[in-house]
Protein backbone atom coordinates (compact mmCIF):
# COMPACT_ATOMS: atom_id res chain seq x y z
CA UNK A 1 0.00 0.00 0.00
CA UNK A 2 3.17 2.41 0.85
CA UNK A 3 4.22 1.43 -2.94
CA UNK A 4 1.11 1.98 -4.58
CA UNK A 5 0.67 5.71 -2.61
CA UNK A 6 -2.40 5.09 -0.35
CA UNK A 7 -0.18 5.91 2.36
CA UNK A 8 2.99 6.78 3.42
CA UNK A 9 5.66 4.44 5.60
CA UNK A 10 5.46 7.27 8.42
CA UNK A 11 1.29 6.66 8.13
CA UNK A 12 1.95 2.84 7.89
CA UNK A 13 4.10 2.94 11.08
CA UNK A 14 1.82 4.80 13.08
CA UNK A 15 -1.03 2.18 12.35
CA UNK A 16 1.26 -0.80 13.24
CA UNK A 17 1.92 1.20 15.89
CA UNK A 18 -1.64 1.40 16.96
CA UNK A 19 -2.54 -2.35 16.28
CA UNK A 20 0.48 -3.59 18.21
CA UNK A 21 -0.49 -1.05 21.29
CA UNK A 22 -4.00 -2.63 21.27
CA UNK A 23 -5.53 0.76 20.39
CA UNK A 24 -9.35 0.43 19.03
CA UNK A 25 -9.31 1.72 15.98
CA UNK A 26 -12.69 2.52 13.36
CA UNK A 27 -11.78 3.04 9.63
CA UNK A 28 -14.38 5.14 7.98
CA UNK A 29 -14.47 5.52 4.17
CA UNK A 30 -17.36 5.33 1.82
CA UNK A 31 -17.82 2.48 -0.61
CA UNK A 32 -15.09 0.79 -2.43
CA UNK A 33 -12.67 3.35 -1.04
CA UNK A 34 -10.34 0.19 0.78
CA UNK A 35 -11.69 0.05 4.46
CA UNK A 36 -11.72 -3.74 4.26
CA UNK A 37 -8.34 -3.79 2.29
CA UNK A 38 -7.14 -1.40 4.88
CA UNK A 39 -8.28 -3.41 7.94
CA UNK A 40 -6.73 -6.48 6.44
CA UNK A 41 -3.13 -4.88 6.49
CA UNK A 42 -3.66 -3.12 10.07
CA UNK A 43 -4.70 -6.50 11.14
CA UNK A 44 -1.25 -8.46 10.21
CA UNK A 45 0.25 -6.66 13.27
CA UNK A 46 -1.96 -8.44 15.59
CA UNK A 47 0.13 -10.68 18.17
CA UNK A 48 -0.03 -14.33 16.87
CA UNK A 49 -1.13 -15.60 20.47
CA UNK A 50 -4.03 -13.42 20.49
CA UNK A 51 -7.62 -15.05 20.20
CA UNK A 52 -9.18 -13.04 17.68
CA UNK A 53 -13.14 -13.28 16.37
CA UNK A 54 -13.86 -12.03 13.43
CA UNK A 55 -17.61 -10.92 12.37
CA UNK A 56 -18.84 -10.40 9.18
CA UNK A 57 -22.05 -10.57 6.77
CA UNK A 58 -19.86 -11.90 3.92
CA UNK A 59 -16.60 -13.16 5.06
CA UNK A 60 -14.14 -10.31 3.44
CA UNK A 61 -11.19 -10.60 6.15
CA UNK A 62 -8.32 -12.60 5.63
CA UNK A 63 -5.73 -12.51 8.95
CA UNK A 64 -2.83 -14.65 8.92
CA UNK A 65 -2.89 -15.51 12.72
CA UNK A 66 -3.18 -19.07 14.56
CA UNK A 67 -6.14 -18.63 16.87
CA UNK A 68 -9.15 -17.35 14.44
CA UNK A 69 -12.70 -18.19 14.59
CA UNK A 70 -14.61 -16.22 11.83
CA UNK A 71 -18.64 -15.73 12.49
CA UNK A 72 -20.77 -14.62 9.47
CA UNK A 73 -24.02 -13.53 9.77
CA UNK A 74 -27.32 -15.28 8.15
CA UNK A 75 -30.20 -13.85 6.38
CA UNK A 76 -33.66 -15.48 6.93
CA UNK A 77 -34.35 -18.24 4.48
CA UNK A 78 -37.56 -18.57 2.15
CA UNK A 79 -40.10 -19.41 5.19
CA UNK A 80 -38.83 -16.24 7.18
CA UNK A 81 -36.29 -18.47 9.68
CA UNK A 82 -32.99 -18.87 10.50
CA UNK A 83 -31.87 -15.39 10.36
CA UNK A 84 -28.79 -14.69 12.19
CA UNK A 85 -27.70 -11.30 12.85
CA UNK A 86 -24.11 -9.69 13.37
CA UNK A 87 -25.71 -8.10 17.05
CA UNK A 88 -26.36 -12.16 18.32
CA UNK A 89 -22.83 -12.53 16.84
CA UNK A 90 -20.92 -9.72 18.58
CA UNK A 91 -22.97 -10.54 21.76
CA UNK A 92 -21.66 -14.55 21.60
CA UNK A 93 -18.56 -13.55 20.43
CA UNK A 94 -17.89 -12.02 23.93
CA UNK A 95 -18.59 -15.38 25.42
CA UNK A 96 -15.37 -17.27 23.96
CA UNK A 97 -13.08 -15.42 25.73
CA UNK A 98 -11.47 -13.17 22.75
CA UNK A 99 -8.40 -10.97 22.90
CA UNK A 100 -9.68 -9.21 20.16
CA UNK A 101 -13.44 -8.67 18.15
CA UNK A 102 -13.26 -7.77 14.27
CA UNK A 103 -16.33 -6.57 13.25
CA UNK A 104 -16.09 -6.18 9.56
CA UNK A 105 -18.44 -3.39 8.78
CA UNK A 106 -20.93 -2.11 11.64
CA UNK A 107 -24.20 -1.07 9.84
CA UNK A 108 -26.92 -1.55 12.72
CA UNK A 109 -27.62 -1.85 16.26
CA UNK A 110 -24.62 -3.69 17.00
CA UNK A 111 -22.57 -0.76 17.31
CA UNK A 112 -23.49 -0.67 20.87
CA UNK A 113 -22.46 -4.69 21.15
CA UNK A 114 -19.02 -3.37 19.97
CA UNK A 115 -18.83 -0.35 21.81
CA UNK A 116 -19.91 -2.34 24.99
CA UNK A 117 -17.09 -4.85 24.42
CA UNK A 118 -14.32 -2.16 23.56
CA UNK A 119 -15.55 -0.88 26.86
CA UNK A 120 -14.71 -4.36 28.69
CA UNK A 121 -11.37 -5.06 28.31
CA UNK A 122 -11.19 -6.02 24.56
CA UNK A 123 -8.29 -3.90 23.89
CA UNK A 124 -7.27 -4.09 20.44
CA UNK A 125 -10.78 -4.34 18.57
CA UNK A 126 -11.42 -3.14 14.81
CA UNK A 127 -14.33 -2.13 12.69
CA UNK A 128 -15.21 0.15 9.86
CA UNK A 129 -17.96 2.63 8.41
CA UNK A 130 -19.24 3.85 5.60
CA UNK A 131 -18.75 7.45 5.94
CA UNK A 132 -17.73 10.68 4.41
CA UNK A 133 -15.59 11.94 6.87
CA UNK A 134 -14.15 10.60 10.66
CA UNK A 135 -16.79 13.50 12.39
CA UNK A 136 -19.56 11.44 9.47
CA UNK A 137 -17.92 8.32 11.02
CA UNK A 138 -19.42 9.29 15.06
CA UNK A 139 -22.43 10.50 13.90
CA UNK A 140 -23.17 7.07 12.42
CA UNK A 141 -22.10 5.39 14.96
CA UNK A 142 -24.40 7.21 17.20
CA UNK A 143 -27.54 6.78 14.68
CA UNK A 144 -26.56 2.97 15.10
CA UNK A 145 -26.51 2.69 18.57
CA UNK A 146 -30.02 4.53 18.72
CA UNK A 147 -31.40 1.79 16.57
CA UNK A 148 -30.81 -0.96 18.86
CA UNK A 149 -33.77 1.11 20.97
CA UNK A 150 -31.93 1.49 23.86
CA UNK A 151 -33.47 4.98 24.67
CA UNK A 152 -29.58 6.19 26.37
CA UNK A 153 -29.45 10.14 26.05
CA UNK A 154 -26.90 11.48 23.48
CA UNK A 155 -24.59 12.67 25.88
CA UNK A 156 -24.50 9.18 27.63
CA UNK A 157 -23.88 7.16 23.85
CA UNK A 158 -21.10 10.03 23.39
CA UNK A 159 -19.43 9.08 26.21
CA UNK A 160 -19.70 5.47 25.43
CA UNK A 161 -17.95 6.11 21.98
CA UNK A 162 -15.12 8.53 23.75
CA UNK A 163 -14.60 5.88 26.46
CA UNK A 164 -14.60 3.09 23.24
CA UNK A 165 -12.79 4.19 20.43
CA UNK A 166 -9.08 5.43 20.30
CA UNK A 167 -8.42 6.21 16.34
CA UNK A 168 -10.22 6.83 13.47
CA UNK A 169 -8.76 6.26 10.04
CA UNK A 170 -10.49 7.59 7.22
CA UNK A 171 -9.71 6.04 3.78
CA UNK A 172 -10.98 8.08 0.41
CA UNK A 173 -10.94 7.29 -3.33
CA UNK A 174 -9.68 10.24 -4.83
CA UNK A 175 -10.28 11.51 -8.16
CA UNK A 176 -7.17 10.12 -9.71
CA UNK A 177 -8.36 6.87 -8.74
CA UNK A 178 -6.01 6.30 -5.88
CA UNK A 179 -7.16 5.13 -2.47
CA UNK A 180 -5.63 7.64 0.04
CA UNK A 181 -5.42 7.63 3.82
CA UNK A 182 -7.34 11.21 4.02
CA UNK A 183 -6.80 11.14 7.85
CA UNK A 184 -5.68 9.92 11.50
CA UNK A 185 -7.75 11.41 14.12
CA UNK A 186 -7.20 10.91 18.02
CA UNK A 187 -10.61 10.76 19.67
CA UNK A 188 -9.72 13.55 22.11
CA UNK A 189 -12.69 13.46 24.62
CA UNK A 190 -15.58 15.71 24.94
CA UNK A 191 -16.50 19.78 25.33
CA UNK A 192 -19.85 20.25 26.82
CA UNK A 193 -21.56 17.60 24.54
CA UNK A 194 -18.95 17.61 21.37
CA UNK A 195 -16.64 14.96 20.62
CA UNK A 196 -13.07 16.50 20.30
CA UNK A 197 -10.94 15.17 17.83
CA UNK A 198 -6.53 15.17 18.13
CA UNK A 199 -5.64 15.09 14.42
CA UNK A 200 -2.39 13.36 13.43
CA UNK A 201 -1.87 12.73 10.38
CA UNK A 202 -3.29 14.41 7.20
CA UNK A 203 -3.34 14.32 3.11
CA UNK A 204 -2.78 17.93 2.03
CA UNK A 205 -3.37 18.60 -1.41
CA UNK A 206 -0.29 21.20 -2.89
CA UNK A 207 -2.54 21.92 -5.81
CA UNK A 208 -2.54 20.52 -9.36
CA UNK A 209 -1.51 17.48 -10.38
CA UNK A 210 1.63 15.33 -11.25
CA UNK A 211 2.89 14.94 -14.95
CA UNK A 212 1.52 11.19 -14.75
CA UNK A 213 -1.94 12.65 -13.57
CA UNK A 214 -1.75 11.83 -10.05
CA UNK A 215 -2.97 14.25 -7.73
CA UNK A 216 -0.33 16.55 -5.83
CA UNK A 217 -0.42 16.07 -2.50
CA UNK A 218 1.74 15.01 1.31
CA UNK A 219 1.00 13.09 3.57
CA UNK A 220 1.80 15.32 6.87
CA UNK A 221 2.14 15.18 10.04
CA UNK A 222 0.53 17.52 13.00
CA UNK A 223 3.08 16.82 14.87
CA UNK A 224 0.89 16.62 18.22
CA UNK A 225 1.38 14.73 21.24
CA UNK A 226 -1.13 12.00 21.11
CA UNK A 227 -3.17 10.33 24.39
CA UNK A 228 -2.24 7.41 23.19
CA UNK A 229 1.29 7.05 23.63
CA UNK A 230 1.20 6.53 27.52
CA UNK A 231 -0.34 3.08 25.88
CA UNK A 232 2.02 2.70 23.36
CA UNK A 233 5.20 3.42 25.81
CA UNK A 234 3.57 0.45 28.06
CA UNK A 235 4.27 -1.69 24.69
CA UNK A 236 7.80 -0.26 24.60
CA UNK A 237 6.97 1.51 21.44
CA UNK A 238 6.67 5.45 22.85
CA UNK A 239 9.80 6.14 20.99
CA UNK A 240 8.85 4.41 17.67
CA UNK A 241 5.57 6.26 17.79
CA UNK A 242 7.46 9.79 18.96
CA UNK A 243 9.74 8.77 15.30
CA UNK A 244 6.57 8.19 13.41
CA UNK A 245 4.93 11.37 14.12
CA UNK A 246 7.64 13.45 13.57
CA UNK A 247 7.90 14.82 17.35
CA UNK A 248 11.00 14.66 19.23
CA UNK A 249 11.38 13.10 22.18
CA UNK A 250 10.82 14.73 25.34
Amino acid sequence: MVEQGNLSRQVARVLEIAARSRLNILISGGTGSGKTTLLNAVSQYVGVDERIITIEDAVELRLQQPHVVQMESRPANIEGIGQVQQRELVRNALRMRPDRIIVGEVRGPEAFDMLQAMNTGHDGSMSTVHANSPRDSLYRLENMVMMANLKLPLKAVRMQIVSALNLVVHIERMRDGIRRVQSIAEIAGMEGDVITFRELFSFRHRGGEQDEGTIDGVFASSRMRPDCLARAGRFGLRAELLEALEIGAV
